[in-house]
C-alpha cells in the first residue's frame, strides 16, 4: 500500500500564512488516514517560516511576501525537506494545496499580490514532479484515487 504526502493544511492543521487551514472533507482521505497511508507535511513551516506569516507569491524566480521580504530560501528548504521525506519513506504520490507558492500543482498566484492566478507550479510541487513523485491538487482527488488504485494493484 503506497503512502501519500499530504499538505498539512488540507488535513485541518492551521499552518497556512493566515494561521488557518483548508481542511479537505473526503471519505477517501478519511480512509487513507485510518489506513495510516497519509504523511502530513507543510513545506513552508518545514522551511522555517512562522504561522501566521505574510502571504507570499512567486515573482519570476523568487518568492516574495506582500511586505517585500524575499523568502525564497525558506521555500527552497521546505521543498528539499519534502523531497527528502518522500525519498526516505518511498512516497510516490502527493496531494498538495492548489495555488500555493509551495504546493500549487496547476496554478499559482502571479506575484503581483492582486489575486491573479496563472498556470504554474509551486516550488515543492515542481521539485517532487521532477523527482518522479506523482503530484495532485485537492481538485484532482479522483485522478489520485485512480493512480493509487493502479499502483496498489501492481
Amino acid at each position: 500500500m503506497h503512502k501519500i504526502l499530504v499538505s498539512s493544511c488540507l488535513l485541518g492543521q492551521p499552518v497556512r500564512y493566515d494561521g488557518q487551514s483548508k481542511g479537505l472533507t473526503s471519505d477517501i482521505l478519511t480512509r487513507w488516514l485510518q489506513e495510516k497511508r497519509v504523511v502530513a507535511f507543510c513545506p513552508e513551516v518545514a522551511g522555517g517560516l512562522s504561522t501566521p506569516r505574510s502571504p507570499a507569491e512567486i515573482n519570476v524566480a523568487k518568492v516574495i511576501t506582500s511586505t517585500g521580504e524575499d523568502v525564497t530560501i525558506e521555500f527552497q528548504l521546505g521543498a528539499e525537506k519534502a523531497l527528502a521525506l518522500c525519498k526516505a519513506q518511498q512516497i510516490k504520490f502527493a496531494l498538495l494545496k492548489e495555488s500555493s507558492p509551495s504546493c500549487g500543482r496547476n496554478n499559482i498566484y502571479d506575484g503581483s499580490h492582486n489575486g491573479v492566478k496563472v498556470p504554474g507550479m509551486g516550488l515543492t510541487a515542481e521539485q517532487l514532479v521532477k523527482a518522479g513523485v506523482q503530484v495532485f491538487s485537492e481538485e484532482q482527488l479522483p485522478e489520485l484515487v485512480s493512480a493509487l488504485a493502479i499502483a496498489d494493484n501492481n
